[in-house]
């Protein structure tokens, strides 16, 4: 039952705000829908670590991934929520806002949780519909553009996803025993064509990999994330795009099971290092502050993918815990860019100078934000990437982890330079600020999120065991 309740919970919430349409719940809604998932997720963590995972219908799964996975979900929604919660670069919020960031939370939940790989697919193109509402909420032209930017390339992305889905079906029912149980599917003794699961991997990791914003797939993000409402670019940055690449995780356990690591392998390598070079091309030359965050998760995204590619359980594990970090500090950077755009009434980098003189209270998380972005000590990124590249020397992607480097230090040398410049460069004479800083939004959910990122390299006990049991999972297609 506590399975199926962040689920339920998402649904009766959604349902209730379209009916009622009472002011509360259209304020709370979605950050009782995240607390809710948050809470969840942790009690299926413990679980996990103490006992076999938990069978739903033969549909969904927990285990040690899919129990940190949901609280990834729950934990960077809450930041999302609750840190947007006076949010006001959003139009007027009506009813069909906050239902559906409660079905956005849903279907993310429903995404980890499924073991049917057929039942994932459904989940992630629901967000697509959810998101896509959310992303021209605003009703502009931009926002509109964007919005269906979005629909026409992630639904492309689905479909080439749904293609390989199939062909992974078709081999399963050739080797006596069809399904779409990933369970199944890592089974050793289901002898599956290897020919077949060439092309299926192939097209299913190149299907998830358009919603996860990998290169050359990633069109859709800079509109998409700039043009939506600053607490769904949390979202869809610090967890939409996590979740994608939990799905080519499970795809590619199936696939390296059968056909060993060299084609995921090759495919994940040329697509992590196309989508740092693609960052690091466009983030240098950034004028708009949203658009520069999203190619910002362009380049973590790339940095998952090579660790990855890099597999084994220090890679793995590294990579699961880089993706809670990058979505905490992410979703905080969204939700501050929101505060922002409305203190300074635009987001064009050249008009945003001197923002710690003037709205400490913005320019402060901004700053402690992209420390962590940036991968500084003591922040958990900095003990991420060093790990996913030195499991990269190791397993003998010394040059891709080289190209990789070098990089990543054109994307700092960028992103420094523009954050530098909005938070300590000269006043403009004629400030186009609107709106005190002070009346924003709470900031506790900031704080608390990037504390957590600031300690998580160091966090002991429970944690380390749990990413170390969902990498094993991973790796050795347990």
């Amino acid at each position: 039952m506590l399975v199926l309740l962040p689920l339920v919970g998402s649904l009766l919430l959604a349902a209730s705000t379209a009916l009622t349409r009472a002011t509360v719940l259209r304020r709370f809604s979605a950050i009782a829908t995240s607390a809710v998932v948050l809470a969840v997720g942790l009690a299926l963590s413990v679980a996990a670590l103490h006992g076999s995972p938990v069978m739903a219908g033969g549909l969904l799964r927990v285990d040690a991934l899919s129990a940190f996975m949901l609280s990834v979900v729950g934990a960077v929604g809450l930041t999302a929520t609750w840190g947007g919660l006076a949010a006001r670069d959003v139009a007027p919020p009506d009813w069909t806002y906050s239902a559906l960031i409660c079905l956005f939370l849903g279907a993310m939940s429903l995404a980890v949780l499924a073991d049917n790989l057929g039942v994932l697919w459904v989940a992630v193109e629901a967000t697509t519909i959810a998101t896509a509402f959310l992303v021209g909420h605003n009703r502009t032209r931009r926002s509109l553009e964007a919005a269906w930017k979005y629909v026409v390339l992630g639904s492309v992305g689905v479909a080439v996803a749904f293609l390989g889905l199939v062909l992974l079906y078709a081999a399963s029912v050739a080797a006596g025993h069809p399904t779409l149980s990933w369970v199944a599917l890592t089974d050793s003794h289901l002898a599956l064509d290897p020919s077949i699961v060439k092309v299926a991997g192939a097209l299913a990791v190149l299907g998830f990999a358009t919603k996860a914003g990998l290169a050359p797939m990633h069109s859709w993000l800079p509109d998409a994330h700039s043009q939506a409402p600053a607490p769904v670019s949390g979202l869809m940055s610090g967890v939409l795009l996590s979740v994608a690449f939990y799905a080519i995780l499970r795809i590619q356990a199936v696939v390296n099971l059968v056909l060993g690591t060299g084609l995921m392998r090759g495919l994940l390598v040329a697509t992590g290092l196309l989508s740092l070079a693609v960052a690091a091309g466009l983030v240098v030359r950034q004028r708009d502050l949203k658009r520069m965050l999203a190619y910002s998760s362009i380049e973590h995204m790339g940095l998952l993918a090579l660790a990855a590619a890099v597999g084994g359980t220090v890679a793995i594990a590294a990579a699961l815990l880089h993706v809670l970090g990058h979505g905490l500090a992410k979703s905080s950077l969204f939700v501050v860019s929101g505060r922002i755009s409305v203190s300074e009434g635009t987001t064009q980098l050249a008009h945003i100078r001197g923002l710690l003189g003037r709205h400490p209270a913005e320019a402060v998380p901004y700053l402690v934000g992209m420390a962590a972005m940036l991968g500084l000590p003591p922040f958990s990124l900095f003990f991420t990437e060093v790990a996913i590249m030195l499991a990269g020397f190791q397993r003998g992607l010394g040059w891709a982890m080289t190209v990789a480097a070098a990089l990543m230090l054109v994307l700092f040398a960028g992103l420094a330079r523009l954050s530098l410049g909005m938070t300590f460069g000269a006043e403009l004479s004629e400030p186009l600020a609107t709106t005190p800083a002070a009346r924003q939004g709470p900031q506790t959910p900031l704080a608390l999120a990037l504390g957590v990122t600031a300690v998580l390299g160091f966090a002991a006990g429970p944690l380390p065991t749990l990413l170390t049991r969902a990498a094993v999972l991973l790796t050795g297609a347990k």
